[in-house]
């Protein structure tokens, strides 16, 4: 595709930047001013950086620096068929050396989904250059219990099965993101659609959204509970006095009012908190006009 393609109507008129990983090239946006705070913002699964659209303008057109990547395997990041390098830590590994790059100083990350373990793995090794945290519906817990999985996710992670679905069927996208994880999907229009739908176009360029559902941690064991852990046992210490704003939809299927209350709460029981009762898994999509006015206040604080 060319660039043209990926304006989407003019819905995407970002300049494509590139940061060559180890494990393949990455696609970033980088947008206002050097010299002023950056706001950095990690997406999760099956989006990428276009989930961030209205987020950047409004950032922007506040006088902050805009900083939008896209995981390998979605967006305009390369898509390696090697279900190996879309694990949690390596995905957290290329998200800090693609920021590590940029020097960034004095900033605010926020992140939803699991762009939450990904970019507050950065956070967490790299507190000297976070000024606040900005947490939509996300985690970064070691499970208490076990997870009782819906029956989508538990298809997903499924052999064969899994692959039918997400590979095949695209079911992640059409199904999830169009339809199940909003309040208000005729929101998505037809450019939107296809702006979501671009970056995945074959079997071979979806290994990236099978692997998060199966890296979802079945309970308290295991390693990516144990790479969760990890992360938490730095972040909470390094920001328990530092700013922490958090908008939490209400609706969401996969990430409850509970583990805001039990586990983001507990670990940061001053956080400026923003619940919004009609909205769902994706928040940026669905309430995106009360999201980003109560951003901008908490990056004036």
């Amino acid at each position: 595709m060319t660039a043209q393609d990926w304006t989407f109507g003019g819905t995407w008129p970002y300049s494509p930047r590139w940061f060559d990983s180890a494990d393949g090239r990455m696609h970033y946006v980088d947008e206002g001013p050097r010299d002023a705070r950056p706001v950095v913002m990690v997406h999760g699964n099956p989006t990428w950086g276009y989930l961030y659209r209205h987020f950047i303008k409004a950032v922007t057109d506040a006088g902050y620096r805009a900083v939008v990547l896209d995981h390998l395997g979605f967006g305009r990041s390369d898509k390696p068929n090697d279900a190996s390098l879309y694990r949690i830590p390596r995905h957290a590994d290329r998200c800090e050396a693609l920021l590590e790059s940029l020097d960034l100083q004095d900033a605010t990350l926020l992140v939803q989904d699991w762009g939450g373990p990904i970019g507050l793995t950065w956070a967490a090794r790299h507190p000297e250059r976070v000024r606040s945290l900005a947490v939509l519906n996300t985690f970064v817990h070691r499970p208490p219990a076990k997870v009782e999985l819906p029956l989508p996710l538990r298809l997903f992670r499924t052999p064969g099965i899994g692959e039918f679905m997400v590979k095949g069927m695209n079911a992640f996208i059409r199904i999830f993101l169009f339809k199940a994880g909003l309040v208000y999907p005729q929101r998505l229009g037809e450019i939107e659609k296809a702006a979501y739908l671009a970056p995945h176009p074959n079997w071979s360029s979806r290994t990236s959204m099978l692997v998060f559902p199966r890296e979802i941690p079945a309970g308290p064991e295991g390693p990516v509970s144990d790479f969760l852990d990890q992360v938490n046992s730095q972040l909470v210490p390094a920001f328990i006095d530092k700013p922490v704003f958090i908008a939490w939809p209400m609706k969401d299927v996969a990430f409850t009012p509970a583990v805001l209350e039990r586990l983001w709460l507990k670990d940061f029981p001053d956080a400026e908190v923003l619940r919004i009762d009609n909205a769902g898994h994706y928040i940026q999509e669905d309430a995106h006009e009360l999201v980003i006015p109560a951003l901008l206040e908490f990056l004036k604080k």
